[in-house]
């Protein structure tokens, strides 16, 4: 019985050290002093860090790692969170399109989505927050404008924000 203990004890400290480069890794939100101008449920969003922020008040927020767009198709300023989708349809834009014509007309909801699993408009613009079928992507800067997250970041973070939520980003 001693030897089973002993054992099961092992067992567990060895599997707690193999989650802990895991969660090091970003898996999850992250709750973290944050001093920045906004009500609780407000986004901030820093491209240069490749961080989505949203402020949960008292100085403090939870921080999801995104990827944001290319150098070229980055854009900066105020927005708001004006629809969200579960299971979105992927509809390429125009842009899209005319830089790659092979793109599908569009993709619904599955794996090969490149919205993921869940999606937030922002304003009356194409950029959106949401999921990712390119989980590798995320810390990079490698979309045409939106912000995208793993897949279960982006289902907490849905849950989170009402529509109407502000939206920052900056640099």
């Amino acid at each position: 019985m001693r030897r089973f203990l002993a054992f099961a004890v092992l067992a567990a400290a060895l599997s707690t050290a193999a989650a802990a480069p895991a969660l090091a890794r970003g898996a999850g939100p992250q709750d973290t002093v944050f001093e920045a101008a906004g009500d609780p449920g407000t986004i901030v969003i820093r491209t240069s860090e490749r961080k989505l922020y949203l402020l949960t008040g008292n100085g403090r927020a939870l921080q999801y790692d995104i990827a944001v767009g290319k150098p070229s198709e980055q854009w900066f300023g105020k927005s708001w969170v004006s629809m969200k989708r579960p299971h979105p349809t992927w509809t390429p834009t125009p842009d899209m399109r005319a830089k790659k014509p092979s793109l599908p007309r569009s993709v619904g909801p599955g794996p090969k989505n490149p919205l993921g699993e869940r999606a937030m408009n922002l304003g009356w613009t194409s950029y959106r927050i949401h999921g990712t079928n390119s989980p590798r992507s995320i810390g990079s800067a490698a979309s045409s404008g939106c912000f995208r997250m793993r897949n279960a970041d982006v289902k907490d973070l849905y849950e989170r924000v009402h529509v109407g939520a502000q939206v920052f980003v900056e640099r």
